[in-house]
C-alpha cells in the first residue's frame, strides 16, 4: 500500500441500500462520506431512490426501482444510461461499489465502460443467507455471479478475516480487509437513562434485560432467544429494530418477556444498550457486525455465535462470551456466565469498553483512502 500522503480525491459510490434505510452497511457509509469530506475527497453517491439529495456534503443520485419481494425494505435499482452520464461528467478518480448486485453490476460496467479504477467490497453473506429463505440449492449459482462481478475490480475489500478467507476459498480475487469502527462518542456508558430501561423492560427495571439490536429477518435467527426467556423466567428481551419477519416473531414470542421496540437511531440506541445487562446477537450470517461494537463502545457486555466476522470483534470470555449455535444451551450458558456476579459483569464491561474504543471511524476512513489510491495510480 501507498505510504505517501493521500492528496484529495474523487469518488463515486454505488450502493444497493442507503438512508434512509438502517443497517450496519448503512452506518458504515454514512461515517465513511462523513470522513472523506473532511479530508478533502469529493464524493458522489448512486443509491436508490428515496435517499436524501445531499449527505455530509456528498450528492446522491436516486435510481429509481421496485421492492425486492422477500424483503421490501430493499428496493431493486435498475441501471440506466443516464447513470453513466453522471458518472463520466463527475470524471471520478475511483469507482466504489458497495455489494454490486443489481445498481452495483451497473457501477461494474460502467467503470470498465469508462476505464475508470474500481473497488468492490462485501458486506451481506447472499450465499448463507439463501437457506434462510428456501433457496439453499442456488447457492453455487450465487458464488458464480459474486465472482464473475467482485473480479472485475482492481481491488476487493472485506470487513473481516473470516470473509477474506471464504471469498479467498470461493475463487475471489485481489482482496484486502477494511477495518472496523464505531463511534465511541455516540456510543458510550455515560447515555444510561432510568427510564430508557424502564421502557425496554415494559415496566420492569429491576429484572434482567437483554437486548437485540438488527433487522428483524429470517437470516437472523432471532428464535434462538426464546430458550433465554425459558430458563430465565424473570429476564426480558428487548427486540430494537424492524423488518419483514416481525409479525412471525410476534407469533412465535407470544406469552414470553419480549418487547418489540421498533428502530432506534443516534442517543436513543445509544441508550438502549447502555442501559442493557447482555447483548444478545444470534445471527450466524455476519460479515463483521457493527452492532456489536456500538452496544461494546456502551459498556454492554455481548454473547455472540462463534461463526463468521464475529470473531474478529469478540474475544471469548474479554469483552462477552461466544456460544456454539449448534447447542440451544450453550447461548444460555453464556448469558448466565455474563450475569453470574456484578464483578464478572463489570469486568466485561470495562474491557468491552476499552476493545471499542480502538477502532474509529477516522482511521477505517484513512485507510480506505489509501486504498482507493493504491488502486488509482497503482502503487
Amino acid at each position: 500500500m501507498c505510504s505517501a500522503a493521500v492528496a484529495p480525491m474523487r469518488i463515486a459510490l454505488f450502493t444497493e441500500t442507503f438512508l434512509p434505510k438502517i443497517d450496519g452497511i448503512v452506518t458504515r457509509l454514512r461515517h465513511t462520506i462523513r470522513w472523506l469530506g473532511r479530508m478533502g475527497d469529493e464524493v458522489l453517491v448512486f443509491a436508490p431512490a428515496g435517499a436524501p439529495a445531499e449527505y455530509c456534503g456528498a450528492k446522491v443520485v436516486g435510481v429509481a426501482g421496485v421492492p425486492l419481494p422477500l424483503y421490501p425494505e430493499l428496493k431493486l435499482a435498475w441501471p440506466h444510461w443516464g447513470i453513466g452520464q453522471r458518472l463520466r461528467e463527475f470524471r471520478p478518480d475511483v469507482v466504489h461499489v458497495v455489494n454490486p448486485a443489481v445498481l452495483g453490476v451497473g457501477g461494474l460496467l460502467f467503470s470498465k465502460w469508462y476505464r475508470l479504477p474500481l473497488v468492490a467490497s462485501y458486506h451481506t453473506h447472499l450465499p448463507r443467507y439463501l437457506q434462510h429463505y428456501g433457496l439453499g440449492a442456488l447457492e453455487g449459482v450465487l458464488w458464480a455471479l459474486l465472482r464473475a462481478g467482485h473480479n472485475q475490480a482492481q481491488l476487493n475489500l472485506c470487513t473481516s478475516t473470516a470473509m477474506l478467507q471464504e471469498l479467498r476459498a470461493n475463487g475471489i480475487e485481489r482482496l484486502a480487509l477494511w477495518q472496523r469502527g464505531v463511534d465511541t462518542e455516540l456510543f458510550h456508558p455515560g447515555q444510561y437513562r432510568q427510564e430508557t430501561r424502564v421502557r425496554l423492560t415494559g415496566g420492569h427495571p429491576e429484572a434482567p434485560l437483554l437486548l437485540y439490536v438488527g433487522r428483524l429477518s429470517a437470516e437472523k435467527e432471532i428464535e434462538r432467544l426464546r430458550p433465554l426467556l425459558t430458563a430465565m423466567p424473570t429476564a426480558h428481551l428487548a427486540l430494537v429494530g424492524d423488518g419483514p419477519h416481525r409479525e412471525q416473531l410476534m407469533r412465535y414470542f407470544q406469552g414470553t418477556n419480549t418487547h418489540f421496540i421498533g428502530y432506534l437511531q443516534g442517543e436513543a440506541l445509544a441508550q438502549a444498550f447502555a442501559v442493557a445487562d447482555v447483548f444478545v446477537f444470534p445471527s450466524c450470517t455476519e460479515t463483521l457486525g457493527l452492532v456489536l461494537l456500538e452496544a461494546m463502545a456502551t459498556g454492554c457486555p455481548v454473547v455472540a455465535p462463534r461463526r463468521g466476522g464475529i470473531t474478529d470483534i469478540v474475544q471469548d470470555g474479554v469483552q462477552g462470551f461466544l456460544y456454539e449455535p449448534t447447542d440451544e444451551m450453550s447461548l444460555v450458558r453464556a448469558v448466565q456466565r455474563v450475569l453470574a456476579s456484578p464483578a464478572q459483569r463489570q469486568r466485561l464491561q470495562v474491557s468491552a469498553r476499552q476493545e471499542a474504543e480502538r477502532w474509529g471511524w477516522e482511521q477505517a476512513t484513512a485507510q480506505l483512502r489509501q486504498y482507493y489510491q493504491q488502486v488509482a495510480v497503482g502503487c
